[in-house]
């Protein structure tokens, strides 16, 4: 099962790159982030036409994340529990029925920029939430797989330009600890388990000619249970899909499970 996460940064921006991508890369299971669609307006049968169910939870012009699969989909439910309040639409996970079912867990975490500030709080807060709703369905003991863009820089190893990085919401000591909880968790990041070089990235602003100079950062991942990580074979992350036709400023990660 290749399962993979993609901040896309607008559907409709994306609706020629999307489906070339899809056709070269043969994903099972796709986590989108940044629709910046509601659910009525996003493209589906484009995806349908290529074998592809589809669930979203979308937002106009913000936000917005969405599930495709080549596979059976069960349980698929929408929004992270924890704030009846919150109106982004950042969280969606169903079943995925392979030869192994596996939970999947689509996200797209708050920037938290600028920081301090109120959105720095509810970027931590939201981050607290997904701890509290990793730990329970963690008791289920099955195969879980928690993907998206996290705005999370996890190491120093993980920027081009990590002194640029120190005062960023991204990086700040807060947003790395809260990672780390998710961590301790039990949970595997599965790009660095199987790639512990520096030097690789998955988002390069579109100023400043980030891309052609490869100033990039890591920030989109994929951490799995135990259930998950026993079944892990690879992790890459599809970088040249950002010197594509009319890129996002993300690219693809994915990983495969033997499920």
């Amino acid at each position: 099962m290749k399962i993979a996460t993609f901040n896309i940064n607008g559907i409709k921006a994306r609706i020629e790159a999307l489906p070339a991508w899809l056709r070269q890369a043969e994903p099972d299971v796709v986590c989108l982030q940044e629709i910046k669609s509601v659910d009525g307006n996003f493209p589906r049968e484009v995806f349908e036409d290529m074998g592809y169910r589809v669930e979203t939870h979308g937002q106009k012009s913000f936000n917005g994340v969405a599930i495709l699969s080549r596979l059976p989909l069960e349980d698929v439910r929408r929004g992270l529990p924890g704030d009846e309040a919150d109106e982004h639409a950042r969280w969606i996970e169903a079943t995925v029925i392979g030869k192994t079912a596996v939970r999947v867990c689509g996200l797209y975490l708050p920037n938290g920029n600028p920081a301090p500030g109120p959105k720095y709080d509810y970027k931590l807060a939201w981050m607290a939430r997904m701890l509290a709703h990793a730990r329970t369905l963690m008791q289920s003991e099955e195969p879980l797989v928690f993907c998206g863009d996290y705005n999370v820089i996890p190491q120093a190893e993980d920027a081009a330009k990590p002194e640029a990085w120190v005062t960023d919401a991204l990086a700040l000591p807060e947003s790395r600890a809260a990672f780390r909880r998710l961590l301790a968790l039990g949970l595997t990041d599965a790009f660095r388990a199987r790639n512990q070089a520096p030097g690789h990235y998955s988002f390069w602003d579109f100023q400043a000619g980030a891309w052609e100079r490869n100033n990039g950062i890591r920030i989109d991942h994929l951490l799995l249970s135990p259930q998950a990580a026993d079944l892990l074979e690879d992790s890459q992350i599809d970088k040249a899909v950002r010197g594509g036709d009319k890129p996002s400023d993300h690219v693809p990660v994915w990983i495969r499970l033997a499920a």
